[in-house]
This record gives C-alpha cells, sequence and structure tokens, in this order.
C-alpha cells in the first residue's frame, strides 16, 4: 500500500517546480509543470512548462529566426503577451534571474540578435504565451488542499521544450513514492 500523498515538505519558493497532482482537473493546470518565477507576500507567478502552442517563434514574430523549440502556454494571464526564459544572464540588458542559472526578460531587440548571430542558442531560450499567477495566498491554500507537489528544479530539464512527458519524468525522478503517482491514471474511475 501507497500514499496517494507522499510526505514531502518542500515549501514553494522562486526556482522551484510546482508539479498538479494526478487528478487537478483544471484545463491549464491537468498534469502540469510550473517553474516558480515569484514566490512572497504579494502573490506567486510562474510558466507551465509541458503545454505547447501548435505555432513557432518565427510565426509569431516575423523577423525571429526559425527555432527548435517550441513555444509554451504559459498559463491563463496574460495570454495575449510573448515571455521568455533565457540562459544568457546579463547579456540581455534588464533580465531578472527566475532560478539558478535562469533569467526572465530582458531586452527582446537584443535577444533576436543575439539569436541571429547564434551567440545565443535556441537550447538556451523558451518562449512562452501568458503565464501562471496567484493572488496573496492563493497558492499556500492550494498547496494544503494537496492541489501540488513542490520540487526543486533541473535547469537542464527546465529549457528542454522536446520533453513529451515532463509531468511523468519529474515525477519519477523524486523517487518511488512519486513514481507511484506517475502511474495513476488521468481518469481515476480507470484505476
Amino acid at each position: 500500500m501507497y500514499s496517494l500523498t507522499p510526505d514531502r515538505n518542500i515549501a514553494p519558493k522562486k526556482g522551484r517546480i510546482l508539479l498538479a497532482e494526478p487528478y487537478l482537473n483544471d484545463p491549464y493546470f491537468k498534469r502540469s509543470v510550473i517553474l516558480l518565477c515569484e514566490h512572497n507576500e504579494e502573490g506567486s507567478f510562474g510558466f507551465v512548462l509541458n503545454n505547447y502552442i501548435e505555432f513557432d517563434m518565427d510565426q509569431i514574430d516575423e523577423n525571429m529566426p526559425y527555432l527548435d523549440s517550441r513555444v509554451s502556454i504559459g498559463g491563463p494571464v496574460k495570454k495575449s503577451n510573448l515571455f521568455y526564459l533565457h540562459q544568457a544572464g546579463t547579456a540581455l540588458e534588464e533580465s531578472v534571474e527566475g532560478a539558478e542559472g535562469i533569467f526572465m526578460g530582458g531586452d527582446f531587440g537584443q535577444l533576436k540578435e543575439h539569436l541571429v548571430k547564434g551567440t545565443i542558442k535556441t537550447a538556451d531560450v523558451r518562449f512562452f504565451v501568458g503565464y501562471a499567477g496567484w493572488s496573496p495566498n492563493q497558492l499556500m491554500e492550494e498547496l494544503e488542499q494537496n492541489s501540488w507537489i513542490v520540487t526543486d528544479a533541473d535547469p537542464q530539464v527546465l529549457m528542454d521544450t522536446h520533453k513529451e512527458d515532463l509531468w511523468t519524468e519529474v515525477l519519477k525522478s523524486m523517487g518511488p513514492s512519486f513514481a507511484r503517482l506517475a502511474e495513476l491514471p488521468e481518469d481515476p474511475r480507470m484505476n
């Protein structure tokens, strides 16, 4: 017998990952993996890493070179805005560290120049339409309801847009108790 809520007492904070519990049935967050980019008394926000749209960046911005990377639906907030994470550090003015070695935003013109020149590689940047956000204390309430599992982030996993089942992969990497959660069917009636 195993627990459907393995004991894991990791607090949410900037740079950690949120994994949706197996039966969270929300259209944006079902089996999602979210990089938490901010968590404080004013609220929390992050980007869904494993939900993609069927457009490439050169289709969204005609001045962007073709990138071998998928664009993610970052969440339901500001769905008409484009956001990005990168590993270029301070090479992009105004970028802010969102996780260890992973930066958010910065000068978009500089980013395009670097991508065209090849000084920033496709694997070092990923794009999101929208983001996930929580009002003050909302995320903590959802954690108390066991809606999310918190774990540490692996920068290589965060930047890879080619993973087919990131949610399962991250759960399995957390040990046997969590690997069992990854094996649960999406529909509990199928168990």
